[in-house]
């Protein structure tokens, strides 16, 4: 009995993988929903208006480029979490994964807010009038993922 308290709730491969398949979804969600679907910017439209077909281009060529280094995330999550899965002495927990998707995806959001939206500017969420709102709601709801996943987190410590 004493053994197994040892290998009780090793949780750091599962929350890394986790990580890393929740910036890498949530990476595709912005470039799926913002870029594709509502078409409210591209990477560079504060930097190339898309007013010529060159602009248009290249554009669409750094949204590759964004959703290439989505799937490069979502890839390394999933080998992580495969390499987790081959492991005995990983405690699996739903609340701990849903909990580290959560703190994942609040990162990138953050993380890309601050550096495309504000320190950069290459675009906002969404251009016009209220664009700093938008840009504000938008790191607002990745701290808030941040946080709510982080919360998971410590209450997934609690399980049994």
């Amino acid at each position: 009995m004493e053994g197994n308290k040892e290998k009780i709730y090793h949780r750091p491969p599962l929350i890394a993988a986790g990580i890393f398949l929740g910036a890498g979804l949530a990476g595709f969600v912005d470039g799926i929903l913002l870029h594709q679907i509502l078409q409210w910017h591209h990477m560079l439209s504060d930097v190339r208006s898309l007013t010529t077909i060159s602009n248009i281009d290249l554009n669409m060529r750094w949204d590759g480029l964004f959703h290439a280094f989505d799937l490069l995330l979502t890839v390394i999550g999933v080998a992580l979490l495969w390499s987790a899965g081959g492991r005995d002495d990983i405690t699996w927990s739903s609340q701990t994964f849903f909990g580290s998707l959560l703190v994942g995806a609040g990162l990138f959001n953050v993380v890309e807010g601050l550096i495309d939206h504000q320190i950069l500017g290459i675009h906002h969420v969404k251009p016009g009038p209220n664009q700093l709102a938008w840009d504000v709601g938008f790191l607002l709801f990745g701290a808030f993922l941040v946080v709510y996943g982080w919360i998971m987190l410590q209450n997934s410590r609690l399980e049994k």
